[in-house]
């Protein structure tokens, strides 16, 4: 059963053509992968689905009683609402119910004898359990711990912004919507996270429409691929690996039928040329093949950015850093970090959002100084810094600028590695920004695409070191896998902060772990060979424990506490595992009873009421506390 379907449907911008006469539909099983180069269309396509985006003709027809959620890159919030509230604003009946529910009891927390109060929660709690919105809360809750988001009751206004982002991705999972439209899920989530987004998207009863630059989760998550292509939509029928097998073959294909296309033409030409003048029926007929083959069009094969620029010469001595320390607030972020760069390095800095990567960074660059410690810089070096939000570009530059007279600044002319040099504007062309869009305003311009003028700004400044802060964020595959092969070949120092799996796997082969107190750790390798580390140490703490658990009884609180930090379960854990389980239902089951009973409580028996309430706190206390260790004991387990 098709959820939407789009019938011959275009728009235009003016300076780009998005969609020339797009017709595609989406089933109820379908995982949908959207690919294309930053500017092709994709999110307008999202848009346009979720009627936020006008179509300039043709039709988009939506499955009716079928509900529709989108998933935007920069959602919009109420600062000061709480998570929960924020979670539960665009809701259905049942979130309301919760939300309602939420307000009435932070409210008799604070007036316990309003007796107005008491009587509406006993309506709402009764409402609550006929239509089962007791679960949405639970639901909501272990979506937002999975997340990495655990203070439900803190302002939105206080979070970052990749936090706010999976206040939004929590929101739209608990939805359930028949079509859920993502544009860069992934985008501010760690790795656990972006795992754990995967298997929950693997068992989304519904259909998916997607956007992402992590190929990982686009290989694992998707069973079909739709590609945009200078306005003309493609479809292939398997995951991310599929799509790239059959999209080489197509491209084979068209280059082959163009070849075989000139040569056949360029023979009948040269027939015409020697030939008689036609005279006879069947040599007219051959005149008239070869000028329809004369106007022919073959579509080009899409275009690729060329990453060509020329490096400089880099010395001994590149980023040397003594003992520097940084915090804020009363919080290490940094602990006495000591390293030497070298020019070969190439490393991939790793850990969770917030954790102080990205002050790092800043503090190489010297946008800010370290409360101690001191950070030497290379004579000769040349840092070319990707920031992770385009500050400089998003901010410091004038919009309303050209494209092509920001590229300029750097200069008229573009050395390449081959040694020639190439105009600003034919170096645009070769970063897919053609002739119209070079001397369009850089506000025109979509997200990604200014993420690709701005590397492209580092790129030709000819940097000798690196730094690349989430740079996967909003460039396309395509994009990020021409950067992957240029760094290969690059001559100079490579940091890399990233989320991206596969984009650390391919870019380096060391990795510093940052880890809580603002230390580091190294393991050799890329991200994958880290990974490997991290479970060969788990499997050996694991056994340590098992050890002390037959050996030393007496000291297992302490031996367990000193290994916290492992993921697999001991013997007694999953005892503890499985019985939370049953002690999670019960304590359920004892909510739902007494909460019948606060319902049906005679009116004006207050007392009564006043004694249930309490109860059901109490027993949500208790239910909250035991989730809370059923989940952490699940990702051990997990």
């Amino acid at each position: 059963m098709s959820v939407i379907t789009l019938q011959a449907v275009k728009k235009d911008f003016g300076i780009k053509e998005i969609l020339k006469d797009a017709n595609f539909s989406l089933d109820i099983n379908d995982k949908v992968g959207l690919i294309g180069t930053n500017g092709s269309g994709k999110s307008t396509l999202l848009k346009m689905i979720a009627g936020l985006e006008s179509i300039d003709s043709g039709q988009i027809l939506v499955n009716s009683g079928s509900k529709v959620v989108y998933l935007p890159q920069q959602p919009e919030m109420d600062e000061n609402h709480t998570v929960l509230e924020q979670v539960f604003a665009d809701s259905g009946e049942q979130m309301n119910l919760v939300k309602e529910y939420e307000e009435i009891s932070d409210k008799l927390a604070h007036h316990p004898e309003d007796t107005q109060l008491m009587s509406r929660l006993s309506q709402i709690m009764q409402k609550m359990d006929s239509s089962g919105a007791w679960e949405v809360e639970t639901n909501a809750k272990i979506i937002l711990t999975k997340l990495g988001i655990c203070d439900f009751d803190a302002k939105v206004g206080t979070l970052s912004g990749g936090y706010r982002k999976r206040i939004a991705l929590a929101a739209a999972l608990i939805s359930e919507p028949d079509l859920l439209l993502m544009d860069e899920p992934t985008n501010h989530l760690d790795a656990l996270s972006v795992e754990w987004l995967q298997s929950y998207l693997n068992r989304y009863r519904g259909a998916l429409l997607l956007i992402t630059h992590d190929r990982y989760f686009l290989d694992k998550v998707t069973n079909r691929i739709i590609e945009i292509d200078r306005g003309d939509i493609y479809t292939y029928t398997g995951n991310y690996s599929y799509y790239l097998e059959k999209k080489a073959l197509a491209e084979e294909s068209a280059i082959s039928s163009q070849r075989k296309h000139q040569g056949v033409l360029r023979r009948e030409l040269e027939w015409l040329k020697k030939g008689p003048k036609a005279r006879s029926t069947k040599q007219k007929a051959r005149i008239d093949r070869v000028n329809a083959m004369r106007e022919t069009e073959f579509k080009q094969v899409q275009g690729k950015v060329d990453i060509s620029t020329v490096g400089r010469r880099i010395g001994k001595k590149v980023i040397d850093l003594n003992h520097v320390t940084k915090g804020y607030d009363g919080r290490t972020l940094i602990n006495d970090f000591t390293y030497e760069f070298s020019p070969e390095d190439r490393i991939g800095i790793i850990g969770g959002n917030g954790t102080g990567k990205s002050t790092l960074m800043d503090m190489i660059t010297k946008r800010i100084e370290p409360d101690s410690g001191t950070v030497e810089i290379g004579g000769t070096i040349h840092i070319g810094y990707f920031d992770q939000h385009s500050e400089e570009l998003l901010t410091a530059v004038n919009e309303d600028q050209r494209v092509i007279d920001y590229i300029k600044e750097e200069g008229e002319f573009v050395k390449i590695s081959d040694g020639t040099k190439i105009t600003a504007s034919q170096m645009l062309e070769r970063f897919l920004f053609p002739g119209n869009q070079q001397y369009a305003p850089i506000y025109k311009l979509s997200g990604g695409e200014k993420r690709r003028l701005f590397l492209l700004r580092i790129l030709i400044s000819a940097p000798n070191v690196l730094i690349l802060d989430e740079p996967t964020n909003d460039l396309d595959v395509q994009t990020l896998a021409v950067l992957e092969d240029y760094l290969e070949d690059f001559n100079g120092c490579v940091i890399v902060v990233s989320h991206d799996r596969y984009f650390l796997d391919r870019t380096v082969d060391t990795i510093f772990a940052l880890e809580e107190g603002g230390i580091f750790r190294k393991y050799p390798g890329n991200y994958s060979i880290y990974l490997d580390y991290k479970k060969a140490e788990e499997a050996e703490q694991q056994e340590t424990v098992k050890n002390v658990v037959v050996e030393k009884p007496a000291t297992l609180t302490t031996t367990v506490t000193e290994t916290k930090k492992r993921k697999r379960l001991s013997n007694w854990e999953r005892k503890e595992f499985e019985q939370l389980e049953g002690k999670i239902a019960k304590l359920e089951e004892e909510k739902t009873t007494t909460e019948r009973e606060l319902a049906n409580v005679k009116p004006g028996n207050y007392s009564q009421v006043q004694k249930l309430y309490e109860q059901v706190e109490k027993l949500k206390l208790d239910i909250d506390k035991a989730t809370e260790r059923w989940l952490e004991l699940a990702e051990m387990e997990s």
